[in-house]
């Protein structure tokens, strides 16, 4: 008999902690809190000339605080840009000259939106677009870019260096 209550509990424990590592997972992959809705969102749009590794479902962040989530992206086939929609809560109302950046938490966290709020008093709407973004900082562009300006800078150096013994003897 004591065995049995004791398998029911050891039972018990292993299926909560089976049901943690679940939930923890869920949220470390970015799904949203477990009954807790977000309510009412209302859907804007951002043009960008390169989102990185920005992921349906990032957050979006106004401030530090998370105002809503990326709902989709798109290539526009006219302009070949990026087309973000962007699920903003509804409870936060942004002008329509509010500016949106693609952001890294840390050095190499995940990509999020971050929004900066304008001085307009007109404020945005279902179905408008922001027309201020700034696009992603690709670090591969960045070190790309450091390396030929580190290349130049030596190569040039050395020519000149170069030119002027022969010079000299």
């Amino acid at each position: 008999m004591k065995k049995s209550v004791l398998e029911f509990w050891v039972g018990l424990f292993v299926l909560l902690g089976v049901a943690a590592v679940g939930f923890l997972a869920f949220r470390v992959a970015g799904g949203a809190a477990v009954g807790g809705g977000s309510g009412q969102t209302y859907t804007v749009y951002a043009d960008f000339t390169d989102i990185g590794g920005l992921k349906v479902n990032a957050p979006v962040k106004a401030a530090g605080v998370l105002v809503g989530r990326v709902g989709g992206i798109r290539l526009d086939p006219k302009s070949y840009q990026a087309k973000v929609s962007l699920d903003l809560n509804s409870q936060y109302q942004f002008s329509t000259d509010v500016s949106a950046q693609i952001l890294t938490s840390g050095l190499l966290g995940e990509q999020y939106i971050g929004l900066q709020q304008g001085g307009d008093e007109e404020n945005l709407a279902a179905g408008d677009t922001i027309t201020v973004t700034g696009s992603a900082m690709v670090l591969e562009n960045l070190i790309g870019k450091f390396m030929t300006s580190f290349a130049e800078k030596n190569s040039g150096g050395s020519e000149t260096a170069a030119g002027t013994e022969p010079a000299a003897e």
